[in-house]
């Protein structure tokens, strides 16, 4: 099943509030949370956190202690205060959570009207359960829409980047997140074959903090971890290897301490999320059609996400492999264009849509 649409029966108090709402697409990721307006592209962009008092879900600063101001929480709060990032591998973990953080980023999209009935759009990852895909729904509508659509993030990134996906030609795609790795077949508006991998982004950031505890003897938290990966980390070998310096506190004394790490060391701290990654990739070619595995031979494999901003990883996945990659532009912003497009053609990707009464 490629999506899943979600109905409700309007009030007509709430049809007439949806007509001054903006209709969104969100791409609703573990570590990122971006929302495309129709006309308007990519609009907002932060990460997904919510800064909430311990103890309660009550969010600080009056609800809008959420995306880039939570981040800059993290690691760093006093003991009453607590950074929460409510999806987990691409899924709700706290949808209590979910459902202000989302009410936060509508309302932003609004001008900060919080009255307003939108249509959304929301990617969701390709191996969440029903119960999951329900708990999405539930979180958007309690947020304030009117109406939830739900797509699958590799056929939303393929209608994003402009992939065949509705044409009899398969096309693979690979959505590097920071919860998970989607892998997906797309043809005739579909997944011919596809998998979800709860290795991504957020895996790599853990193997350089376990690699800097292992072998520097120093203590990381993630954004430091994140800063690595985004400065000196690769999948393939560099040109030129860097090197950086990094602050953190000594396992053994607990003091705080600075340490120099290698691009090299990196690479290698990376390297078994990539083979993950890359051994996901060839089951899904395992278990193609012979005629889609034809069609893939010219057009390869396309990567997106945030992940694929990791330097090197088409050309990782194409040693591993045998067959090209390339990493499109601007990869990170794929899936939320995508939400977007389908979106502004509903009736385009019609075939795509399922009603609520299949789940």
């Amino acid at each position: 099943m490629a999506s899943i649409m979600a109905t409700n029966i309007l009030k007509p108090f709430e049809w007439m509030l949806g007509r001054f709402s903006v209709d969104m697409g969100i791409d609703l990721g573990t570590a990122n949370t971006l929302v495309c307006v129709r006309g308007r592209g990519i609009i907002l962009n932060e990460p997904s956190v919510v800064a909430v008092k311990k103890g309660s879900n009550e969010v600080l600063l009056g609800g809008m202690a959420v995306g880039n101001a939570a981040k800059a929480m993290l690691g760093k709060v006093p003991g009453f205060i607590e950074a929460v990032r409510p999806l987990k591998h691409g899924v709700i973990a706290d949808i209590e959570v979910t459902e202000k953080m989302l009410r936060y980023f509508i309302a932003k999209v609004h001008d900060g009207r919080h009255w307003v009935k939108p249509q959304v759009v929301i990617s969701i990852p390709t191996g969440i359960t029903s119960v999951e895909r329900r708990a999405v729904i539930h979180a958007a509508e309690k947020a304030g829409a009117r109406r939830v659509y739900l797509i699958d993030e590799p056929m939303a990134a393929g209608i994003g980047i402009e992939l065949p996906v509705t044409e009899a030609r398969g096309s693979l795609i690979v959505d590097i997140g920071g919860g998970t790795t989607e892998v997906a077949i797309l043809a005739l508006a579909g997944s011919v074959v596809s998998t979800s991998l709860r290795v991504a982004g957020d895996e790599m950031d853990e193997a350089i903090i376990s690699h800097m505890r292992r072998t520097n003897g120093l203590l990381i938290g993630e954004q430091s971890a994140e800063r690595i990966k985004l400065t000196i980390g690769s999948a393939w070998p560099l040109e030129q290897e860097l090197s950086m310096e990094v602050k953190g506190r000594d396992s053994v004394t607990g003091l705080p301490r600075r340490a120099t790490i290698t691009s090299l060391e990196v690479r290698e701290a990376l390297a078994d999320p990539v083979r993950q990654i890359c051994e996901s990739i060839r089951q899904v070619l395992e278990e193609a059609p012979p005629e889609i595995s034809a069609d893939l031979v010219d057009s390869g494999i396309t990567v997106v996400g945030g992940g694929a901003l990791l330097h090197g990883i088409d050309k990782a996945i194409e040693s591993s492999l045998g067959i090209p990659a390339h990493v499109v532009d601007d990869p990170m912003t794929a899936v939320a264009r995508g939400t977007g497009i389908f979106l502004d053609k509903l009736d385009v990707f019609s075939r795509v849509l399922s009603t609520d009464e299949d789940f």
